[in-house]
This record gives structure tokens, sequence and C-alpha cells, in this order.
């Protein structure tokens, strides 16, 4: 399984952190994307019914090997990274759009500032 997502990847699993390369294809969602193979997977342990109850806690707290939490640590890191790497990447379209810097951060929650200060970088 893949532990990092190489940085020049176009996109990876936020599942398995398999890359494009690696799968048949990839859903993008919002800042996240899902593969063929974890479709598969869900389709295969979902219920059939739906009604199902869902998780009643973060999967973090069922685990209960620390070696296990720390083996998922870095694929946590990763998606996570991938995650700000699209944000970013809206951001800067936005912005190549016209929006303000004011209007990102009221979009995200946050002050002008706090937005700029985040997302400029080169611009």
């Amino acid at each position: 399984m893949t532990s990092a997502i190489d940085a020049d990847a176009v996109a990876a699993c936020s599942f398995c952190l398999k890359q494009h390369t690696e799968v048949t294809w990839l859903i993008a969602g919002p800042g996240v994307y899902i593969c063929n193979e974890c479709v598969a997977l869900c389709l295969e342990v979902a219920p059939s019914e739906p009604g199902g109850t869902g998780p009643t806690m973060p999967a973090w707290e069922s685990q209960t090997d620390v070696e296990h939490v720390l083996q998922n640590l870095p694929r946590i890191a990763a998606a996570g990274a991938q995650v700000e790497r699209t944000l970013t990447g809206w951001v800067r379209h936005a912005r190549s759009l016209g929006a303000t810097w004011a209007r990102i951060g009221e979009s995200l929650g946050m002050t002008r500032q706090s937005a700029w200060e985040r997302f400029a970088g080169e611009e």
C-alpha cells in the first residue's frame, strides 16, 4: 500500500492513497478522490439494505493497537496534504476569476488577512 502521495501526482485516492496511475479511475469530489478499488470495497462491505447504523465513534477511537495507529498517521497526513493542495488550487483559481481576499476569507469562515496569509504564496 502506498504510504505517501507523490508531490507530482495529479491526484490520489483519499482512502487508500494509490495514485491516479495505479488505479483504473478516480472519482473527484470537493477536495477528495475515491478510486475504483475503494468503491468496489465499499460495495462489498456496505449493507445491502439502507438504514443501517453508521460508525458510533471516530475510526481512531476504535483502535487499541498503538502500532496500527502509528502506521496510519503518515497516510492520514498525506491525505490531509492532498486536500490542502486541492484547496490551494481552488483558491488560486477563484483569485484568477477575480475573487477578492475578503470574499475568499468569508467563504472559508476566516478573515481576509488570514486567507491572504494562508494562500497568497508567490501571487
